[in-house]
């Protein structure tokens, strides 16, 4: 498989820093900031914290287009076991029943297994934000088994159900790669409704709003069975957000302006009151702590009187705090919401 789209860092891109893709994103003009369309909603907090989700790294075997992680196969921002051993500390102190574990690819990381083991030990529902290909590696051939053993649920990319439109995402070949992948979870019992949960997750390939999610799991579950015979549990539809390599793709396609515009002006005030942020914490590799894996990429870490780092988690002080927001979060509140979870409206 191969991918025509180098990360940021390789090709010392503008916009490799999270705080460089703020810069841009908050530059004065004619949009409106996201706090100010909010009006009595503002500020956003916390209500509870129900998840837990943990970025392990961004080492992947793919290089996707609209990759907001800037993930590839030359990252070397992976979590040690001693953070991962401050994870599980900070879990059991919470009592969060609910560990969501994404990447770069998040099986590559050596912590991965020891997460989810962990976590189920504490009686913890596990996901797993899997991309399918890696399912097919000669380094994870029982991957799929160990998945099935501790009944995680596994929430997998696929940009769409023909192989033309998701190649040109997330490179040659990948679509193949991902029906096989596919078919041996559902060889494991994943998607036959015994409970391994199988979700998949569809994002637009280009600068526009996914439709409702209803209307687009409809297509993908008739059309994964009658082509492939694969059965699925649901899909996500989610939001392409104005960050990283969608970001880059904006800019450099002219369709920056008028994909923001098109976000404000789906705005959805029940949206931004759904949004994932106001119940979780999101990890970085790192140890350092986010309102949400996109606040993560954009080097922006909750508000400093909660706590920054795992180590010192406290789930009272981060029930309540304040949401870090800016422009980028037009993209969860427009039309229907966006969240790891699909719609929230």
């Amino acid at each position: 498989m191969s991918s025509p789209f180098p990360t940021l860092q390789r090709r010392g891109d503008e916009l490799a820093s999270g705080k460089a893709q703020r810069r841009i994103l908050e530059a004065p003009g004619p949009l409106p900031r996201f706090e100010d369309k909010l009006n009595g909603q503002s500020p956003l907090r916390t209500t509870s914290i129900d998840v837990f989700q943990i970025n392990v790294g961004k080492l992947c075997n793919q290089t996707c287009r609209h990759c907001h992680v800037d993930a590839g196969p030359d990252r070397k921002e992976i979590m040690t076991r001693e953070t991962a051993e401050e994870c599980v500390a900070a879990i059991e102190r919470s009592g969060v029943r609910t560990v969501d574990i994404t990447g770069g690819a998040p099986e590559l990381a050596p912590v991965f297994r020891y997460l989810v083991e962990e976590a189920r030990r504490l009686d913890c529902h596990v996901l797993d934000r899997c991309n399918l290909t890696v399912l097919n590696l000669r380094s994870q051939a029982d991957l799929v088994d160990f998945l099935a053993a501790h009944e995680v649920e596994v929430v997998a990319s696929l940009p769409y159900f023909q192989a033309r439109q998701t190649d040109a995402q997330r490179g040659d070949g990948v679509f193949e790669s991902s029906i096989r992948a596919l078919k041996k979870l559902n060889a494991a019992g994943y998607g036959s409704g015994n409970g391994l949960r199988l979700q998949l997750v569809y994002n637009p390939t280009g600068a526009f709003l996914p439709p409702r999610q209803a209307a687009i799991e409809a297509d993908f579950k008739r059309e994964l069975s009658r082509r492939h015979d694969i059965t699925i549990d649901g899909v996500y539809a989610l939001t392409n957000l104005p960050i990283s390599r969608f970001l880059e793709f904006l800019r450099t396609t002219g369709n920056y302006d008028a994909y923001l515009s098109k976000l404000v002006d789906a705005f959805n005030p029940a949206a931004a009151d759904a949004v994932m942020c106001r119940t979780m914490v999101s990890v970085g590799w790192d140890g350092l702590l986010y309102d949400c894996d996109f606040n993560q990429m954009l080097d922006f870490p909750v508000e400093e009187r909660a706590g920054r780092h795992v180590r010192d988690f406290d789930p009272e002080s981060h029930v309540g705090r304040r949401i870090r927001t800016g422009r980028h979060c037009f993209g969860c509140t427009a039309g229907a919401g966006s969240s790891c979870g699909g719609e929230t409206v």
